[in-house]
């Protein structure tokens, strides 16, 4: 009798050492989906700033815009020197100051400069900014996540999922930074406010294999959209674009589509943010962009220059910290909000 229980205990032993063996070589982890949105964060959650709210939230980039709201004359010399000051400090870029003075010529009658101002810089941005949430039949949509460090791109997808979450969708985050521990600590958080679930994996796992388990997760149990994160890179290393690339390959397998890969971008870089953006194109595959800080030194400029360069809409602008401070990006009333209107 002792023998058969030695035996029995031997055995579970056993067993217990496998699967911890197992766990340790896969890597990943899954944390339980969560129930209800937290209290406090229900607290949290108020109406979309209004356009007076978003030119407060845009004070540095709306400050740059005042003298153009003084003219009342006709484009004169000096007219025209204030206006290309004030379009190339705003980060409009030198292509478009150029077409802007130069049409200022042929303003129509009862047009005044600011007006004027304020349709040019419409005119470049009428790009489709819809939203993609839905994948092929048996296919879980998934929004890729890409940009250099520190940009904000973890907080943007935790603020994300929250807009989603609040839609009433079913959200799993995918942890694919796996090279710098606080990212997947920090969307953890995320994770826990938002009522999302989440997988992970210890540092250094391969980042594909997580967001391939995420997906995977996500069609089993009929989760409505995965929001994969993935390492910052720096925009001039190949080898780490050559890491994405195959990253975005493997979230596009079945069961996975990728309807949406979005470029995360700080607005208080300005021009530096196009030569990141170029270099991510290719490889990503990028359909829109996240422009992040606009409410700090960001000059708001750089909006129209990056749609103008790239041809790749502006889907998303961050103008605070709070979790509601990520807005659907809406041309008519973020001009406005810097012209004053």
């Amino acid at each position: 009798m002792t023998f058969v229980i030695i035996g029995v205990i031997a055995l579970l032993l056993m067993i217990f050492l496998l699967r911890r063996r197992s766990r340790k070589s896969r890597g990943v982890q899954f944390t339980p989906q969560r129930e209800a949105m937290p209290t406090l964060l229900v607290k949290e959650v108020e109406s979309r700033p209004s356009l007076a709210d978003l030119g407060s939230k845009l004070g540095a980039s709306r400050g740059v815009f005042d003298r153009i709201r003084t003219i009342s004359g006709a484009p004169n010399p000096e007219v025209l020197s204030v206006v290309e000051e004030v379009l190339l400090r705003s980060d409009v870029g030198v292509a478009l100051t150029t077409e802007i003075l130069e049409s200022l010529g042929q303003m129509s009658a009862g047009e005044t400069v600011l007006d004027h101002v304020r349709k040019a810089l419409l005119a470049n941005l009428n790009r489709d900014r819809s939203v993609k949430t839905v994948a092929k039949a048996d296919h879980v949509p998934v929004w890729l996540f890409v940009g250099v460090n520190g940009v904000g791109k973890t907080t943007t997808i935790g603020k994300l999922a929250q807009q989603q979450r609040q839609a009433g969708k079913s959200v799993v985050l995918a942890a694919g930074d796996t090279f710098r521990a606080a990212a997947a600590d920090q969307l953890t958080q995320w994770a826990e406010r938002t009522g999302s679930d989440i997988v992970r994996a210890s540092e250094g796992a391969d980042p594909g294999s997580v967001i391939h388990d995420a997906i995977g997760r996500a069609h089993a149990r009929k989760f409505d959209l995965v929001l994969a994160d993935t390492a910052g890179r720096r925009a001039n290393s190949t080898n780490l674009l050559d890491e994405l690339s195959k990253v975005r390959r493997i979230a596009d397998r079945t069961p996975g589509e990728v309807v949406e890969t979005f470029l995360v971008l700080d607005a208080t870089t300005g021009q530096n943010a196009l030569s990141q953006a170029k270099e991510f194109l290719a490889s990503a595959g990028v359909t829109g962009i996240v422009l992040t800080k606009l409410d700090g030194t960001a000059r708001g400029g750089i909006v129209i220059a990056i749609e103008r360069e790239l041809g790749i809409p502006v889907k998303f602008i961050g103008v605070g910290e709070g979790a509601d401070d990520l807005m659907v990006f809406e041309p008519s009333a973020f001009v406005d909000s810097l012209l004053g209107a």
